[in-house]
Order: structure tokens, then C-alpha cells, then sequence
């Protein structure tokens, strides 16, 4: 329900505060005294068109706010949620809107700016105006259908319907895209199975390139390790026969070495001064032998280690497991791979499932008609299944329109409608029109007077009349709506009396279960309401002012005298204004 309104600078209004509660509240005033400029301010913050005229003269802007409170349960939360607005369900629910004087707005919901077409659905979702030009909800043949399932329409047909039409839906879109896949294999179907039986006689496995990547690394390194050892090896035994090899060359040294050592049993004999020097030569010759015994020593140990060298890079090179056929191997299958994985634009990873969803595409085309047929099948199937349930929906929506039918008939004539023949017509739709809400579009029609033909409400129906008729509807269906509410703008336009009496009596008994505000010029209106709002025009500061005064009963009585009577108002006038306030 609508808790509170605040209105800053809009035309005669410089500052505004109401509160609102739950009931009927009446609004009265004299002509010109700014009714309209209330509901305008109003559909201001319902997100309704802007205009520069309505900013005060000289104020630098127009400001109104909407305050609402919601049941918990209540869509206009979860709405809320899913865009992204912050919204407690015990916190109230605040329309903003403000205008600049060149007609520019800026909408916000709960501080948090928004759109106006959000702005519009959250408000419509809280409140609904009745107006004498515009009737929001009831002239718009979008929402008969939904007010005639509230009415009596149990909600598991409806529901069943719902489902059982998405399931169609979903099938047959199932269907579609199978149909569709088919086609395209098709027309590839010889680019497919050439591209499978390539894919088939790689056989790419999960995995592969990293694996081949690992495995091409190491054969690389033992074949650098093989090439290393070789390459020593080479040098120790040259291939040029030119060239001696190095124990060969060891072992002609030694050979060489050999000769200058003494032979054994060698004896030195000399006599006299020859003595002598024989035994100096003979001392150079053991210096000369102990040297060459030494070199021979070395000689010996170089041949030992060469040969020692030789043995272990023998037994390296052959412990060594470098594979060149392999690593060749191992690098053609990996650049086929990879040379495969650039050709279909994937990883090298993807290439298996690649040739999964391929084959499987090609075989779609052997098994595609029998997969189609048991398709086409279950389409068929889930939309005799749908018909069937929404054929039970007509039904019940055809006894739910007689009975609507009925039960607005019985409040017209008090409304002084007792001519107006009240009528929902059922039309089937063609079949692409069919959907959740089922194979028939409902219509509120009215025929105004005897021997007119029914047609549609906002074009056979005064603006009184359709408000008439949108107040016995909604006396009807009590409830049934999530607007909690109602705004009736001069309702009784054209009637009074007992008729106006009759009105007055059912915005109370409505208010019962809806909030509702009703502008009225007819005091068996305002007398029946549970509180009353005046609203007057006043001079400050050499401007004129609207304001809005909510009323004790002392000030009722004065307000609804005056409604009777005019300028002059009288005891009598007083008196039936109390007469009237002691019957509700």
C-alpha cells in the first residue's frame, strides 16, 4: 500500500507531505484546486511521461517521492532481487523522480537509479489509477486473460498448462536442432568422412604432445651424450692411418726408450788413465738410464690409463640410450600432430575429441532418420498432451466467463450501469499464437445500452462508466490481484443520488480487502470513506499554493456540507452532511 507521498516544486505545489493508511481515504476539493496535480505528481514517481511544465516557476527542480510497503510475499521482491536493488521485505519500497525545468527526469528506486520502463513495471506492480481518460489496467485486453484466471480458474489447470507447453517447446526445439545438424553434416559429409578417416588413422590420444614433447627431449640428450662419447672416441682411434693413434704412439716411445738402456751382463774392464775415464762415462751412462727408466715408467702408466679411457667410454657408448630411429619417430609423430591441430584450428589435446564429435556426427547420418522420426514423435506427443491440457483450461476459463459475467452483472445496476451488458469473450487462437497461457485470448467487451453490439471497453465506455465497471470488477475479484493500491479518479462524474451512495459503499467494501483513494466531487463518496483529505489552494508571498489537509470529523461534516450546499453552507447542510457520516 501506498504509506507516503512527498512533493517538492511541482506546479502549484511548492512543498508536500502525505501520509496514507490502510482503508478508503477520499480526496475532495474545489474545482481547480489541484486534484490533478496530486495523481500528476503521482504518475511522476509511477514512472509516467515528464514534462517541463510541470516544474514550478523558478524552482530548479521538481521532486517526488512514493513510499510503498509489501506483503512479503509480494513478486514486486523478487523482481526487485533480480535487478540487482536491494530490497528487505520488512523495509518499505521508495519511488523517486525528479525533473529539471528543460523536461529532463532521473528515476531512482530505493536510492538506486534506475531506468523509467523499471521505474513503470515496479510501480504498476503496487498501484493501479482509475482515471477519467486513462484506465491502466482494465482497457488493456493484455490483462483480461490473467483477471479472468484469478477469478475462478483453478491455478493447477493453468499451471499444467505452463508445463506442458514448455515441454512442447522443449521438444520441438530439440527437434529443430537436430533436424538443423543434419543437414549441415549433409552438405560436409564428404569433408567429414575425410577428415575422420584422417583423424581415425592418426588416432591422437589424450595427452599425446606432452608425452612426445617429454619423450623427444630425453632420445635428444642421449643423442648429444652418444655423439660426445663418439666424438672422444674418435680421437683416441683417428681414421686417418696417416695419423698413429695415441696408444700406438705410447707404445713406439717406449720401443724408442728401450735402446737406451744397457744390455744385461754388460762389463766395464779399463787399466790405468783409461780407467778413469771409463768410469766418469759410465756414471753419465746410469744418469742418463735412471731418466729414461723414468720416461719409460710414464710411458707405461699413459698406455695403461689410455687404455683404461678407452674401456670406460666403450662401455659409456654402449649403456648410452640414444635411439636416433626412434627420436625420428617420435618427432614425425609429433609434428603430424601438431601440423593436424593447426589445420582444424584446435590443440593437440582437443584433436581425440575432435574426431569424437565428428564421428559421431557422421555416424548421426546413418542414424539420423530413426533418431528424427522418434523426435518428430515426441513432439507430436507433447503437444496432443499440451492441447489436451489446455483444452480442459477452456473449459474451466468458459465457466469461469459466465460466472465473471454473472457476478458483474450483479453490481452494474447499483452503479447505475443496469443497461450495460457486461461480456468475456473467448477467441481460439491460430496456432502459432498458442502458448503457456493457453490456445484463446480472453476480452472484457460492454455494450453500453440494449441493441449495441459489445465491444471493447475503452471504446464504448465513458471514463465514469469504465471506472464503474473497473470498481464492480474489482469488487469481484477481491484479492485476487498483488496491487495493494487503487486510486479512482472521479468515479461518480455524472451521477449522485442513490447511485453515487451505491459507489461510495463499495470503494468501502473494497477497501476491505485493497487500499484505495478515490477523487470526488459527491459527498455520499466522501462520507463513506474511513479518512478524508482536502484539498485547497492558498496565497503566500504573492503565489498561489496547493496544499492538502487530512480532516477530523468536525472538519468532514464542514467539507461534505459544503459539497452539498456550495459556498453557503447551511444547518440543514450540516446536518445532512452529519446524517451521511452516521451511516457509514
Amino acid at each position: 500500500m501506498l504509506t507516503s507521498l512527498s512533493i517538492r516544486d511541482v506546479v502549484l505545489i511548492e512543498a508536500l507531505d502525505l501520509s496514507f493508511h490502510d482503508g478508503f481515504t477520499a480526496l475532495t476539493g474545489e474545482t481547480g484546486a489541484g486534484k490533478s496535480i496530486l495523481l500528476d505528481s503521482l504518475g511522476l514517481a509511477m514512472g509516467e511521461r515528464a514534462s517541463a511544465s510541470l516544474v514550478r516557476a523558478g524552482a530548479a527542480e521538481a521532486r517526488v517521492s512514493a513510499c510503498f510497503e509489501a506483503p512479503a510475499e509480494h513478486a514486486v521482491f523478487a523482481l526487485l532481487n533480480e535487478q540487482g536493488i536491494s530490497a528487505d521485505t520488512t523495509d518499505p519500497i521508495v519511488l523517486r523522480r525528479v525533473i529539471s525545468p528543460e523536461g529532463r527526469s532521473r528515476a531512482w528506486i530505493n536510492d538506486q537509479p534506475v531506468g523509467l520502463a523499471l521505474l513503470r513495471g515496479i510501480a504498476t506492480s503496487l498501484i493501479e489509477i482509475q482515471g477519467q481518460h486513462e484506465q491502466m489496467g482494465l482497457a488493456d485486453p493484455a490483462t483480461h486473460r490473467g483477471l479472468l484466471d484469478a477469478s475462478n480458474v483453478p491455478s493447477a489447470l493453468t499451471d499444467s498448462v505452463a508445463t506442458a507447453f514448455a515441454i512442447w517447446k522443449e521438444r520441438a526445439a530439440e527437434l529443430a536442432a537436430t533436424q538443423r545438424a543434419l543437414e549441415e553434416a549433409a552438405r560436409e559429409e564428404e569433408w567429414l568422412r575425410h577428415t575422420v578417416d584422417e583423424l581415425t588413422a592418426l588416432a591422437p590420444q589424450p595427452d599425446e604432445e606432452e608425452n612426445l614433447a617429454r619423450q623427444r627431449h630425453s632420445l635428444q640428450q642421449a643423442e648429444r651424450r652418444n655423439e660426445a662419447v663418439a666424438a672422444a672416441l674418435a680421437e683416441l682411434t683417428p681414421r686417418d692411418r696417416r695419423t698413429a693413434a695415441p696408444a700406438t704412439a705410447l707404445r713406439a716411445a717406449g720401443r724408442a726408450l728401450h735402446r737406451l738402456l744397457p744390455a744385461s751382463g754388460s762389463n766395464w774392464q779399463a787399466e790405468g788413465a783409461a780407467s778413469t775415464v771409463l768410469e766418469g762415462a759410465q756414471a753419465d751412462a746410469h744418469a742418463s738410464e735412471a731418466l729414461a727408466t723414468e720416461a719409460l715408467t710414464a710411458l707405461e702408466n699413459a698406455e695403461n690409463a689410455l687404455a683404461e679411457a678407452e674401456n670406460l667410454l666403450s662401455r659409456l657408448a654402449t649403456e648410452t640410450d640414444a635411439n636416433p630411429r626412434m627420436l625420428e619417430e617420435t618427432e614425425e609423430r609429433l609434428f603430424a600432430l601438431r601440423t593436424m591441430a593447426r589445420k582444424h584450428n584446435v590443440a593437440v589435446d582437443a584433436l581425440a575429441d575432435l574426431l569424437a564429435t565428428l564421428a559421431a556426427r557422421l555416424a548421426g547420418l546413418e542414424s539420423g532418420a530413426q533418431h528424427l522420426h522418434a523426435l518428430k514423435e515426441a513432439v507430436a506427443a507433447a503437444q496432443a498432451a499440451y492441447q489436451t491440457h489446455a483444452a480442459a483450461l477452456t473449459t474451466a476459463r468458459t465457466d469461469a466467463a459466465r460466472a465473471l459475467e454473472q457476478a458483474v452483472s450483479r453490481e452494474l445496476k447499483p452503479l447505475r450501469l443496469e443497461k450495460a451488458r457486461f461480456v468475456v469473450e473467448i477467441q481460439p487462437l491460430p496456432q502459432e499464437q498458442w502458448s503457456r497461457q493457453g490456445m484463446e485470448q480472453v476480452t472484457f467487451l460492454i455494450a453500453a445500452n440494449p441493441g449495441q453490439p459489445a465491444g471493447p471497453l475503452a471504446r464504448v465506455a465513458s471514463g465514469g462508466e469504465l471506472s464503474r465497471l473497473m470498481l464492480a470488477l474489482k469488487l469481484v475479484l477481491a484479492g485476487q490481484s498483488g496491487i495493494g493500491t487503487l486510486i479512482f479518479d472521479e468515479i461518480d462524474a455524472g451521477v449522485g443520488g442513490a447511485t453515487a451512495a451505491a459507489i461510495g459503499e463499495r470503494l468501502r467494501r473494497l477497501a476491505g480487502t485493497v487500499q484505495v483513494l478515490a477523487v470526488t466531487h459527491s459527498p455520499q463518496v466522501a462520507a463513506s470513506a474511513h479518512a478524508h483529505l482536502r484539498i485547497g489552494k492558498k496565497t503566500q508571498n504573492g503565489q498561489t499554493l496547493t496544499h492538502a489537509t487530512p480532516l477530523s470529523t468536525t472538519e468532514r461534516t464542514e467539507e461534505i456540507a459544503r459539497m452539498l450546499a456550495g459556498d453557503t453552507i447551511t444547518d440543514a447542510a450540516r446536518a445532512a452532511a452529519a446524517s451521511l457520516l452516521g451511516q457509514t
